[in-house]
């Protein structure tokens, strides 16, 4: 499993971020983005494992109607490898002990290995269902599905962008 950890809080914490006010635009649009290196998943991973990629956290205090558009973006290596994962957006909010589903599932599958291939790889949604509960983790995870990884697969560069509006829906 990847040596990736969670930021726990909104820059500074929410203490602080109550004090700064909410880091947005004059338009009132908030961007969150961050970028995580490498991901490997080794040959024989079993189904089930779950990979964490890349998180940012965004703060929606202030928002009457807060809705995200979240983005993810990465470059997926496979060496004479075969693999299906899954992706999905994860949601943990202020006094939320677990994350939660925010998305639906993203399915990538190679299932004839060949000598090193790269695809990019990415998805967009909007999560308007968030109240205006301050700060918000959103996570990407992947996990392994189907059957046993074979081969090396490698997530590179997973980026998530998160653009915070004031809006009824996206």
């Amino acid at each position: 499993m990847s040596e990736y950890q969670y930021l726990s809080s909104c820059e500074g914490g929410s203490a602080s971020a109550a004090v700064r006010g909410v880091p947005k635009r004059a338009d009132g649009i908030q961007i969150k983005c961050r970028t995580y290196g490498v991901t490997t998943i080794p040959a024989g991973t079993e189904v089930g494992t779950v990979f964490p990629l890349v998180n940012v956290n965004v703060d929606n205090k202030g928002y009457k109607s807060p809705c995200v558009k979240v983005e993810f973006l990465s470059n997926i290596l496979t060496d004479t490898a075969t693999a299906t994962l899954n992706f999905q957006v994860l949601r943990q909010c202020d006094g939320q002990l677990t994350p939660v589903p925010a998305s639906g599932i993203w399915t990538f599958s190679r299932t004839v290995a060949t000598d090193a291939e790269a695809n990019s790889f990415g998805f967009a949604f909007c999560d308007c269902d968030n109240c205006n509960c301050g700060c918000c983790n959103y996570s990407v995870v992947a996990t392994v599905v189907g059957a046993a990884t074979t081969g090396t697969v490698t997530v590179n560069n997973s980026t998530l962008i998160a653009t915070v509006v004031e809006s009824a829906d996206c």
